[in-house]
This record gives structure tokens, sequence and C-alpha cells, in this order.
């Protein structure tokens, strides 16, 4: 093999930078891209609110195909070789958008997040220029630099990104309650990650032999509603407590954990001989949005030394509404409690906080030595602050996901939060008010809504099919024909067989939900003729 003039046997060895070039260049060919994806999911408004697709031949909300004919469509290439450069990034980057879910159209109402917002767009550009991991603090050797309390600052690779979850995670937990000296918090992969982080947490925390030697002959049990989020199972299956482990309390006609009964089964699992030591208490449930009375459970987690973590994935945003955080009473007697701003808020995915009274709790539970990773200094446990945030965590690599609230704070500030809450509740409740009049309907849920879910069956002229495998056929068959229509609703299994769950957010308009209800009119009568 030859050398070539840089003596690299024949390797391209480049001996300057235009990185911020091709970045200029690219951002504005895949800006051509996006900007009409966003604009069309807009321009489609008026024909949610007329209740159908206009073209009838695509829809902007969706362009649906089985996985393996999706496959031979997309034909993704990933290039053996010689990459396709320019042209085949900005031709996967359209072929990627014409196949996906817009989830920016009124007409997405099908979970419990819809798209987000142009400050959600720059904050994740802005995380992708940094590309950081957000957490560590390394100490050098001379010359430390203190603040006024003593507390060792220097910063190595997240020095703005670590004081900004910092300081949006306290301002976040104070909003609960959380008023402590070291109340805050830190964020995790998602809700479910927050909720398996606090039962980490809570086992570690009241059984402290536990972190050393696993659960040895403790036979733990943890409890939540009937209608809890099932990561709290799959938390108790990763940890290796398994499913039987988790405890379903019954839940009243609201769908709210009942005090009483929480109560009977933690008595009748300490009598099997059994440790419960963790009680989830759900603010906005998945399928109904019920919010669990916090403080009477409370009282019961205080009586027989439970933990009692908040699950506020779904519901925990209705705390900037001041008239819709009375929900979220008691949340300040938590030991711990999960919120999403990436759901209600329309902060982009992901964006959870996992959120405490007193951080030590979490630093006690989670560190672990790694001399190559936290360079720890030995400081005064009383004055301590705890930079290193991800030594809270069980993770490692983290993303500055607290970001993405912070800029959409200081965009909106609290008010503006308040004002786009307050009009998704709204809307929930026009929904709701509108399923309850029509002759074809049946309301599930209540009128209001407890949060943002409306549940409905459609049963032609007010009366359900005997069989339920009938009434689920016909919620199915309606879902399925109202995506060419330019609709994405969901459903859920129910005491007649399956019904409606339609999802609101923030962005939706008052045109859409009324536009949805003529839609299933139409469709319906198709499904059951």
């Amino acid at each position: 093999m030859t050398q070539d003039a840089n003596g690299s046997n024949g390797v391209h060895r480049p001996t300057t930078l235009d990185r911020a070039s091709e970045v200029d260049d690219l951002l504005s060919a895949v800006k051509s891209l996006l900007l009409p994806f966003i604009k069309s999911a807009d321009d489609a408004a008026p024909e949610r609110a007329a209740g159908c697709n206009l073209a009838l031949q695509s829809s902007v909300l969706a362009d649906p195909y089985p996985p393996n004919v999706l496959a031979q469509k997309l034909a993704l290439v990933l290039p053996e070789r010689e990459g396709l450069g320019r042209q085949g990034l900005l031709d996967t980057v359209q072929s990627l958008l014409k196949y996906s879910v817009n989830t920016w159209d009124q007409g997405f109402l099908d979970k419990l997040y819809a798209s987000t917002n142009a400050v959600g767009v720059v904050s994740e550009l802005i995380l992708s220029v940094l590309n950081t991991n957000v957490g560590w603090i390394t100490f050098p050797t001379t010359s430390i630099p203190t603040n006024s309390s003593g507390q060792l600052h220097v910063y190595n690779v997240s020095p703005a990104l670590t004081v900004i979850e910092r300081r949006t995670a306290k301002s976040l937990a104070s909003l609960f309650g959380f008023s402590g000296q070291r109340a805050g918090g830190v964020t995790c992969q998602g809700g479910s990650s927050s909720n398996l982080t606090s039962i980490v947490v809570a086992r570690n925390e009241l059984y402290p032999d536990t972190k050393q030697n696993g659960n040895g002959n403790h036979n733990f049990v943890l409890l939540t509603s009937e209608h809890g989020h099932y990561s709290v199972e799959k938390a108790a299956t990763t940890l290796g407590l398994g499913k039987a482990a988790v405890i379903a309390v019954p839940v009243d006609a609201a769908g709210r954990m009942i005090p009483g009964k929480l109560k009977e089964a933690v008595v009748r699992a300490k009598h099997d001989g059994k440790t419960p030591f963790y009680v989830n208490a759900t603010a906005g449930t998945t399928v109904f949005g019920s919010y669990d009375p916090i403080r009477e459970i409370s009282a019961i987690c205080k009586e027989f030394g439970l933990w009692l973590h908040v699950d506020g994935s779904w519901g925990g945003s209705a705390v900037f509404s001041s008239t819709q955080r009375h929900k979220l009473d008691g949340t300040e007697l938590a030991n711990s409690l999960t919120v999403n701003p990436h759901k209600m808020m329309n902060v982009p995915v992901t964006c959870s906080f996992l959120l405490t009274n007193d951080l030590s709790v979490f630093k006690r539970a989670n560190t672990l030595t790694a001399g190559y990773l936290f360079h720890n200094v030995e400081e005064d446990e009383d004055k301590a602050e705890y930079w290193d945030l991800a030594d809270l965590t069980l993770q490692c690599g983290r993303r500055g996901d607290a970001l993405k609230l912070a800029l959409a704070w200081v965009y909106y500030g609290v008010s503006g939060f308040e004002k786009q809450i307050d009009h998704a509740f709204a809307i929930a409740s026009l929904l709701s008010a509108s399923v309850q009049r029509h002759p074809d309907l049946i309301l599930v849920s209540s009128n209001p809504p407890p949060c943002l879910q409306v549940c409905f069956y459609y049963a032609p002229g007010g009366v359900l099919a005997d069989d339920d495998n009938e009434n689920t056929r016909r919620t199915r068959e309606v879902v399925e024909n109202l995506v060419p229509r330019g609709f994405m609703i969901d459903y859920s299994p129910g005491p007649r067989g399956s019904f409606f769950r339609v999802v609101v957010n923030c962005q939706t308009l008052e045109g859409t939900v009324l536009g949805l209800l003529k839609a299933i009119e139409e469709v319906g009568r198709g499904v059951t003729s």
C-alpha cells in the first residue's frame, strides 16, 4: 500500500473543519421538509371540524400499512460501504415523515401525549448540539474553587445543564408542596423509569441491607390500585420480586383507590408473612384519569411505615392550574412523586421527573463507588448539595431532559401553562357533555371527566348490543375506520365490551372534538348496518 501526501496509507485525513457550514446546509434542507409536515396538520384542522378528511385518498394524520408492507415502502438502505450522502439522507427523512403518524394533526387523540410545540423543537435541537451527559462532576487536583457555603463546584461535561436540572426540579417540586432544604428531583428516561427508581429507593431506604445483599428473606409486596399503571408490575419483575408481588387494591365507582381496602390488604399481607413496603397512589389513571385520595392513603402508609409514591405521570401537570390542583391534595405527604411534562404539557418525549422532599434519600439509596466517573471529595453531609445527579438515579448516560421543561417554563411562564391546561380541561368537559347529550353514544366516564380522557360507547339509539363481543367489534371497527377520516383514538376494555377512550390535549380545538362526533356518527352507521 502506498502512502498519500498526508502519509496516511490511503486514508483521508482532513486538516481543517467546516462543520458549522455542513450543519447549516443540512438544517436548511431538513427544515424544508419539516415545516410542510407541521403546516399540513394546521391546514387540515378545518377538515377535522367537519368530521372528515375531505381528500379521503390520503390523510395528513397517518397513511397506515401493515409492518411487512411498510418495510417494503420505506426501503431503508444502510450502506455496506460508501454512504448515500446528503440526498440519501433527505430521501430517508422524507420517507420517514410520509409514513409516520403526524401527532401535530388535530385528529391525534389517541395517547396520553401529542405533538410538541415550537419551544420543544428548539430544546431538542439545543440538546442535540450540546450532546452531553448530565450529572457528572469532576474535581481538579489543585486549586478547587468553592462557593459561599464551602460546597465544591467544578463541573466538567455538563455544568449549565446540571444547574438547570437542579433549579427546574426544585421549582417543580415546590408546586407539589415539597419545601424541604433538599427538596428537588432528577429526570429519568420516562414515567416507567421514574416509578422503577422510586421502588428501588423505597426498598433501599426502608431496608438498607437489601442494597448490599438483595431481597434476602424478605417477601416484599407493593400495593397499587386496580387502575394503576402496569409499570409497577414491570418494575416488580425487574427487581426480582415478580408480578405476584403487586397487590391490586379495589377502586370505587370513580376509579379511585379505596383507602379502607388498602388497609385491609396491608393487614392481610402482613398476616401472611409478607413485607409490604410501598404504596403507589395514582394521580390521573391511564383509562379514566382518576385521582386517588392521597391524603387518606398517606395516613395508612404512616400507620404501617410504608413508602408513599404518587404516580402523577399523566395527571400531575394539573398542579400548574389553580382550578385543577385540588385534585393533587396531599402530594406534600408523599415520599416521592413522578410527573411527566411530556404528556399533558406538550414538552418533547421524554421528559419525566422523579421528585422528593429530600434528595439525600436518593443519594443513600442509589450511590455506588465508581471512581472512574464520580470523583467525589469528602464533604460535610449537612451541607452537601448533591450535584452528581447521575449518582442519584439508576442511569449513567443521562440526556438533559430538564431543559425541555425549563425552556417552556421560560417561554410560557406558570400563567401560560395554566391557560393551556385549563383549555384542555374545558375541551374535555365539552366533549363529555356532548357525548352525554348524543342519542347514539353512552358516556362511561364522568361529566366532567377527572382528567383529559373521555370514555364512551357507540350505541345506536342509546342501546348497547346484548353481546359484549359485538360491542367490542363495533368499537374496534369504528376506530379503524376513523383513521382515513383523519382521527386516531384508542379503546379500552369495559364492563360491556371495549369502549372509546379519547384523549384531548392543550392544543385540541373545540371544532376538533365536535367533528370527531360527526365522524363517529357516519362511520358507526357502516359498522352496525
